[in-house]
């Protein structure tokens, strides 16, 4: 009888080299934008070494901060941290407490 072997990621996030979730995607997607604005300078007549040097800094400031970030915040950080943006600071209620105690007398017919 053939034995297979079971594949035991099912369930887990994308990992590679690792770099885990959104911070995977941020780095191709950075990385490939960077690609982008090379190729365009270098067909609109810039300097070769320029194209070079822009390309290489500005690529190697995108690894660096991508995996600070993911080393930083972790898989879920980069969510979390725009939820917390969103959630307020603190709620204010101007009604009094009473109000909130007292029950609604009317009754609606049915």
């Amino acid at each position: 009888m053939n034995s297979y072997n079971i594949n035991k990621g099912i369930g887990r996030t994308v990992e590679f080299k690792g770099l885990k979730a959104q911070y995977l995607f941020i780095f191709a997607g950075g990385l490939l934008g960077i690609l982008v604005f090379v190729m365009i300078m270098y067909m609109a007549g810039a300097h070769t070494y320029l194209c070079l040097f822009l390309g290489i800094s500005t690529s190697s400031i995108l690894i660096w901060q991508t995996f600070s970030l993911n080393r930083r915040y972790g898989e879920h950080g980069l969510m979390k941290l725009g939820a917390k943006k969103n959630h307020p600071k603190y709620i204010i209620s101007r009604r009094s407490a009473s109000r909130f105690l007292k029950i609604n007398s009317k009754k609606v017919a049915v």
